[in-house]
């Protein structure tokens, strides 16, 4: 049985950020030519997502914002936010379908029929607050995924580790009150989108549930590995998580053009490696990874690929 599933569906591609959007379908469409090509091709299991229905997105999303968005999208807006979200008519029905990809991914590996899971999707998530669009983002699929995983089965610990370029804002804000889900963060700081300093840690039920490691630009390998060591992983093994989910940016590549981090593809083996003993430890080994950023194409599609080498073993 292949037991690591990929999702991805073509309709990611109709999502259209406009020209010159770093954004942009081609994204998706390298990566998975090149995974097609590649050796972890045959050893997933493929299955393409139906749409979310609303009621995955409320729960993380107020009724008003997802209809805004609906109706701003089929009216032909093309700017969401203060000018780097840009969506087409379909946007709408995308997004939807994006977040349709990690809910089922989630029923899946909680369940038992896949043990982990990627999801190729488009748009990206971790920016998109309970109530605002921003950063490429409409909903946050990660954070839908985790509700998902604890109203629909009944997991009680969740963690996010995201490591992304960018601080994930949104599912911070999402979770910071919160003492079931566990954000842990690298990031590139200060940078966009102004979030995520260390002195960052939640609030009241969430205190100590959020965990931020800022490093400057032009950290490398070992100045994440030294996160990884010194804060994730102990307070990953401190929560315990029933369920692990992963923010998986490919945005800290050496040669990404939005970002001045120094990481490798290796890098991105290194930690999904990481990531994936304290999921055996403590989760029965279920991750599902969900993509973010990563905008050098030929980055983006070795990163992954090494990425899902390490989530297949």
């Amino acid at each position: 049985m292949n037991d690591v599933g990929l999702f991805y569906h073509p309709d990611y591609l109709l999502h259209d950020t406009g020209p010159g959007h770093p954004e942009r379908p081609e994204r998706v469409q390298a990566l998975m030519t090149h995974l097609v090509q590649s050796s972890v091709w045959s050893k997933l299991s493929h299955t393409r997502p139906e749409p979310a229905d609303v009621e995955s997105i409320l729960q993380v999303h107020p009724e008003k914002y997802v209809k805004s968005i609906e109706q701003r999208c089929r009216s032909g807006e093309r700017v969401l936010d203060m000018g780097d979200t840009h969506v087409c008519q379909e946007s709408y029905r995308i997004a939807l379908l994006a977040a349709g990809a990690v809910v089922q991914a989630v029923d899946q590996v909680v369940t038992g029929s896949l043990r982990r899971a990627f999801c190729v999707v488009r748009p990206p998530g971790h920016h998109a607050e309970t109530a605002t669009a921003m950063g490429f983002c409409l909903f946050n699929n990660v954070a839908i995924a985790a509700r998902r995983a604890q109203t629909q089965h009944g997991i009680k610990r969740v963690a996010i580790v995201d490591w992304d370029v960018h601080h994930g804002n949104g599912t911070q804000e999402i979770f910071y009150r919160d003492n079931s889900v566990l954000y842990l963060s690298t990031h590139q700081y200060p940078f966009y989108p102004g979030t995520g300093a260390k002195s960052e840690t939640g609030k009241d039920e969430g205190e100590g549930y959020t965990v931020n490691c800022p490093l400057p630009a032009g950290s490398g390998e070992r100045e994440y590995l030294q996160e990884f060591q010194q804060a994730i992983i102990p307070a990953l093994e401190k929560f315990r998580p029933e369920f692990v989910l992963i923010s998986a940016g490919f945005d800290a590549h050496r040669n990404d053009p939005l970002a001045q981090m120094q990481l490798t593809e290796d890098s991105f083996a290194k930690f999904t490696t990481l990531v994936r003993e304290v999921a055996e430890r403590y989760a029965g080994g279920r991750i599902v990874s969900v993509l973010e950023g990563g905008y050098d194409l030929h980055g983006l599609s070795r990163s992954v690929e090494e990425h899902l080498k390490l989530l297949l073993q």
